[in-house]
C-alpha cells in the first residue's frame, strides 16, 4: 500500500483551516471562503497550496460532514465555494444555493476494505467471502454520520447480518476510520478508498465487490452568494485541470467519465 506523507489529519469536525500563502502585493489578493466535506481534507491540503501560489489568491477551508455543510447553506451561512458529493450538490442547485451551471464532477471513489498492517488480509472478493469476511471479524470501524457509514448499515441489513455485525462495531460520527485499527481498537475498517489510503500502518485490501459496491462522486459548486465569484471560477478551472485530476488519482479517486 502506497502512504501518504507529510499530511497531519485533524479529528475536530467544526474546524476552519486558514492556508495563507504571502503574496508580493496583498492588496490584489482574494480571500476565498470554501465549504468541504471532511472526506476532501487530505487532497486539498495538497492542492490548495498550489493553487494559492499560481494565482496569488487565499482559500479558508470549513470542514465539515456533507450533510451539516449543506444545512449550514441553507441556514444562510456564506461563502463562495462548496465541495460536496454530488446528490448534495444537487440540492443545493435546486434549493438556489449553487449556480445553475456554475458545477461540475471532481473525482468519485468506491468503499473499501483495510485491516492493520502485516495482519491477515481477509478475502473480500465475492458477496459470499466479504460476508464472511464481516461474520469472521473479532472489531469493524465505520463512521455512523458519514456517506460510507451510513451505507454500511444498509449494506449489513441487505446482507442479512445486521445483528451480528453491529454487536461488534467501533464507531466514530465522521473523520478518518483507518486510525482505529492502528490503535488496535478494532480489525476492520469500512471506509472509502481514499480516506483509508491516508492513513500508514494499515493495509488496504481491496474495494466491495462489485454488486456491492456503491460510488460516491465528489462536485464543487460556485455558491450564488459568493463575494469573489471570479476567483471562484479559478478555483474550479484549477481542481479540474490536469494537474489537479493527477492529484487525485494519486489520493486514492478515480476520475470522472467526461
Amino acid at each position: 500500500m502506497k502512504h501518504l506523507r507529510g499530511f497531519n489529519a485533524h479529528s475536530s469536525n467544526l474546524i476552519e483551516t486558514r492556508i495563507m500563502t504571502t503574496q508580493k502585493n496583498a492588496g490584489n489578493t482574494a480571500v476565498l471562503r470554501l465549504f468541504s466535506s471532511n472526506s476532501m481534507r487530505a487532497t486539498l491540503s495538497q492542492l490548495v497550496p498550489h493553487f494559492e501560489r499560481e494565482n496569488g489568491h487565499s482559500v479558508s477551508i470549513v470542514y465539515d460532514l456533507a450533510s451539516v455543510t449543506v444545512q449550514r447553506i441553507l441556514d444562510g451561512e456564506t461563502g463562495d465555494v462548496v465541495i460536496v458529493n454530488a446528490n448534495a450538490m444537487e440540492e443545493l442547485v435546486s434549493k438556489g444555493r449553487v449556480v445553475a451551471g456554475g458545477h461540475g464532477n471532481l473525482a468519485q471513489s468506491g468503499v473499501g476494505v483495510a485491516v492493520r498492517a502485516g495482519t491477515p488480509r481477509p478475502d473480500v472478493s465475492t458477496i459470499d467471502a466479504f460476508r464472511r469476511a464481516l461474520l469472521d471479524a473479532k472489531s469493524i470501524a465505520h463512521t455512523t454520520g458519514g456517506e460510507s457509514g451510513l451505507y454500511f448499515a444498509r449494506l449489513i441489513e441487505r446482507l442479512g447480518i445486521t445483528a451480528q455485525v453491529q454487536a461488534k462495531t467501533r464507531t466514530r460520527p465522521s473523520g478518518i476510520i483507518g486510525k482505529l485499527l492502528v490503535s488496535g481498537e478494532a480489525e476492520m475498517a469500512i471506509q472509502f478508498a481514499p480516506q483509508l489510503l491516508e492513513v500508514s500502518g494499515i493495509d488496504f485490501v481491496g474495494p466491495l465487490p462489485r454488486e456491492l459496491q456503491v460510488i460516491s462522486v465528489m462536485a464543487a459548486g460556485i455558491l450564488t452568494a459568493a463575494t469573489q465569484p471570479e476567483t471562484a471560477r479559478m478555483l474550479l478551472r484549477f481542481l479540474t485541470s490536469q494537474a489537479a485530476q493527477h492529484m487525485f488519482k494519486l489520493m486514492g479517486y478515480d476520475l470522472c467519465a467526461p
